[in-house]
C-alpha cells in the first residue's frame, strides 16, 4: 500500500479525466500536500494555548474584536468557507488577553475540517473555559464555496452565534448587538 499523499491526489487527477504526468500538472499533487499542511494546521496544537497569557487589567465592560478575517474548510465537500468573526468578552477574574490572541484563536480553529456552527462554539467555548470571563459572545458571518459553486449556486451569507453568560439576555446582549458591524 502506497501512503504517499501525493499518489492519491495523482490519482484523483486522473480520475476527474486530467493526465496528473501533462506538463502544469507534474507538482500539483506535491503543491496540494503543502497547501493542505497549511490550511488544516488548526489540528497542529490547541488554539486555547493562546489564551494562556493574560494581563492582570481591572476591566469590568465588554471587550470586542470585530472583523477578524477566517477562512475554513467545510467537512461535507471539503471546500472553503470564508468571513470574519466579532468576538467579545466581559473579562471576570481571570483578566484580559490581547486582542491578537482572539485573532489567533479564530484562525486555530478555523483550520480545521468543520461545519460553521461547530466552529463558532468552538471559540466561544474555548474563551469560555480558559479566560473565565462574565460573558461572552461570538459570531460569524460566512459565504460557503460549496453552495456558491455547486448545488443551488447561490451566494448568500451565513450567519451563526454563540452567546455564553452575561451576554446571552438583557443589557450585554443589546450592548453587543449594538456594536457589530452591519
Amino acid at each position: 500500500m502506497n501512503d504517499d499523499p501525493t499518489h492519491y491526489l495523482a490519482k484523483i487527477l486522473h480520475h476527474i479525466g486530467e493526465d496528473p504526468r501533462r506538463d502544469g500538472l507534474v507538482d500539483t499533487p506535491r503543491r496540494v500536500v503543502a497547501s493542505w499542511e497549511e490550511l488544516f494546521s488548526g489540528y497542529k496544537g490547541d488554539p486555547k494555548a493562546h489564551l494562556e497569557t493574560v494581563f492582570s487589567v481591572p476591566h469590568d465592560q465588554m471587550i470586542t474584536l470585530n472583523g477578524i478575517e477566517f477562512f475554513s474548510t467545510c467537512e461535507r465537500h471539503m471546500l472553503p468557507f470564508f468571513g470574519t468573526a466579532d468576538v467579545s468578552y466581559i473579562p471576570g477574574d481571570g483578566g484580559v488577553v490581547g486582542l491578537s490572541k482572539l485573532a489567533r484563536v479564530v484562525d486555530g480553529y478555523a483550520r480545521r475540517l468543520q461545519v460553521q456552527e461547530r466552529l463558532t462554539d468552538k471559540i466561544a467555548d474555548a474563551i469560555e473555559s480558559v479566560l473565565e470571563p462574565r460573558g461572552v459572545a461570538v459570531r460569524l458571518r460566512a459565504r460557503h464555496f460549496c453552495m456558491m459553486s455547486r448545488g443551488v449556486k447561490n451566494h448568500g451569507e451565513m450567519t451563526t452565534t454563540a452567546l455564553r453568560g452575561a451576554i446571552r439576555a438583557g443589557a450585554a446582549k443589546s450592548e453587543w448587538l449594538a456594536g457589530l458591524p452591519s
